[in-house]
């Protein structure tokens, strides 16, 4: 399956992986890739997978610059316009499920650009928000998230170098409309932790019943 996206540059097509759960689907989490990986990266896969297991309908996608075979991103509103066009294909196959938006690092972040921006999602999900480039605090990528509508759930490894200091991501979740941080304690930014040996797939699917856990109290209110 792959979803049209048109770009300034031209129409553009993205591959995508639609998976469905084994009974009722509960809605649909649309799910997208970190800068370094596309959308058939184990974490990513494992992650998909439990969700399944947990009841929801699970989309991954990649972005342009991945189908183009280039490793680094393109414009940030080449992502924008991408989700776009995948929760508007979601749309059109489940009118009334709801849409969730998760992404890995930069798939994360590009998504809170686009429900700033506008797009509409019952909420989103951010593994691994990139608050700044390591090392470099003092350009925060957060000045959008203010207008970020949608309940907004961040699940963040305390040992992440993008997210150094911690306070800082605190005091950026604390300027959301409605925006909690769920800590994974020792972890990495691909939720690594020195000394348990986990396979990425492994790492992913552990952090789905957090996902559910977020997606049942906003469902709740």
């Amino acid at each position: 399956m792959s979803v049209a996206v048109d770009l300034p540059s031209g129409a553009a097509s993205v591959t995508t992986a639609w998976e469905e759960p084994d009974g009722e689907s509960r809605g649909v989490i649309a799910i997208a890739h970190g800068a370094g990986a596309g959308m058939d990266h184990p974490f990513l896969v494992g992650f998909a997978a439990a969700l399944r297991d947990a009841g929801f309908t699970t989309l991954r996608f990649n972005f342009p610059y991945v189908e183009a075979g280039r490793r680094m991103p393109g414009p940030a509103a080449h992502a924008v316009l991408t989700w776009r066009a995948v929760v508007a294909s979601i749309r059109s196959e489940r009118p009334e499920a709801g849409i969730w938006a998760c992404g890995k690092s930069y798939g994360g972040r590009m998504a809170s650009m686009a429900v700033a921006d506008g797009l509409d999602v019952d909420g989103l999900v951010y593994l691994g928000y990139p608050l700044h480039p390591p090392g470099r605090p003092e350009k925060p990528r957060v000045e959008h998230l203010p207008a970020v509508h949608a309940p907004q759930l961040f699940v963040e490894g305390t040992n992440d170098p993008f997210v150094q200091p911690l306070s800082q991501l605190e005091g950026a979740v604390a300027s959301c409309r409605d925006a909690r941080i769920t800590w994974i304690d020792g972890g990495g930014h691909s939720f690594e932790v020195k000394g348990v040996k986990r396979t990425a797939d492994v790492v992913g699917a552990g952090l789905a019943p957090l996902v559910v856990a977020f997606i049942d109290e906003v469902e709740r209110h």
